[in-house]
């Protein structure tokens, strides 16, 4: 069951943070593999993965609209090995987080088994706009206009 956060009147044009939290909701709850997200300054942040077992060729980031997804995928070489116990999981992975607009990503390194993402946000200078407020009758100026069918009788 989905519960709308932005269903007040006063929230106008939230329907991408609408979209955004449900995606949040359906990532995959499953622990694998382990992360942490820091903060590294006001505007900077470091999500770190632990990968251990996978090469860089193993692994795939992408940014998909405003999601961050991380895929993992080990290459079969045991090429004749036989395992008495396998206890080092061999599995692919998918890891999905939800960026906020304008957050970029900046750059990732894989070390000791270990993949870290930067990420920035820069901060946003405040904007102020001035409306002017017209006299009556300039309002239709801004009304959509219609636009009349050709006669088709002719």
């Amino acid at each position: 069951m989905t519960t709308r956060v932005f269903t007040s009147p006063l929230f106008l044009g939230f329907d991408h943070l609408e979209q955004m939290i449900e995606r949040a909701a359906k990532t995959s709850s499953d622990g694998y593999p382990p992360y942490n997200i820091e903060q590294l300054s006001p505007v900077s942040l470091r999500i770190t993965l632990a990968v251990a077992g996978f090469t860089m060729d193993d692994l795939q980031i992408t940014l998909e609209d405003n999601q961050l997804v991380i895929r993992g995928r080990q290459q079969d070489d045991g090429q004749g090995r036989v395992f008495l116990h396998r206890g080092i999981a061999a599995r692919q992975f998918q890891r999905a987080f939800v960026i906020a607009e304008g957050i970029e990503v900046k750059g990732a390194w894989l070390d000791n088994g270990l993949l870290h993402v930067d990420l920035v946000r820069p901060v946003p200078q405040p904007v102020v706009r001035s409306i002017p407020i017209t006299r009556g009758g300039t309002a239709k100026a801004m009304a959509p206009r219609t636009v009349e069918a050709p006669d088709s009788a002719t």
